[in-house]
């Protein structure tokens, strides 16, 4: 989930264009075409601004679009990439729903990401870099999540796993902490549901 459309790619630098064309739809869908439109020409992309889904795009590409819709509306780029995660994992239901067969809770689902989701999308895309996602069960109502990739993503995956909360319709307070490691960045999400 967090790997195929937060940061799928073929290689270090390289983000699958799913991601692109989800961004442009939700910033259409929550703002307007015009205001799409006015950000990829502010953007000057080497694509153009023109993605396909299966394609593969220069990851600084939507760093930099995220950049631009931050100017544009005023909205903290943190905010924006965290709206964005949770946009991700509506379509990521309506798109894989076979993921969700058997899937009872949040915690359940977010157990399966490693273990199941990953080697599906590697079926689908050998050439794919995906980031880590270590979840553990720490007791039948707490949850540890440690992401790691190349990508400072982690307010996107803190979207994607606030998506999931509200998917399972379930009341659990998410905390979250930072660290940069010798294999890119790290976030850890500590999962907490009401008892």
């Amino acid at each position: 989930m967090f790997s195929f459309l937060a940061s799928c790619g073929s290689g270090v630098g390289v983000m699958k264009g799913v991601v692109f064309t989800e961004f442009l739809e939700m910033v259409e869908d929550n703002f307007s075409p015009n205001i799409a439109d006015q950000i990829v020409e502010a953007s000057d992309l080497p694509s153009g601004g023109i993605y396909t889904a299966v394609g593969t795009y220069d990851h600084q590409e939507i760093v930099t679009l995220v950049q631009n819709l931050s100017a544009e509306t005023n909205i903290g780029i943190d905010q924006l990439l965290h709206a964005f995660g949770k946009h991700l994992f509506g379509r990521f239901v309506e798109g894989y729903p076979a993921f969700f067969d058997g899937q009872q809770n949040a915690f359940q689902f977010l157990q399966s990401v490693e273990e199941y989701i990953h080697v599906e999308v590697k079926k689908l895309y050998p050439d794919a870099e995906l980031p880590s996602i270590i979840a553990s069960l720490e007791a039948p109502n707490h949850l540890k999540i440690v992401y790691r990739s190349d990508r400072n993503m982690g307010d996107l995956a803190h979207g994607l796993i606030e998506g999931c909360i509200k998917h399972f319709d379930e009341a659990i307070d998410i905390r979250r902490s930072y660290a940069t490691v010798e294999t890119g960045h790290q976030t850890e999400f500590d999962l907490r549901r009401a008892a």
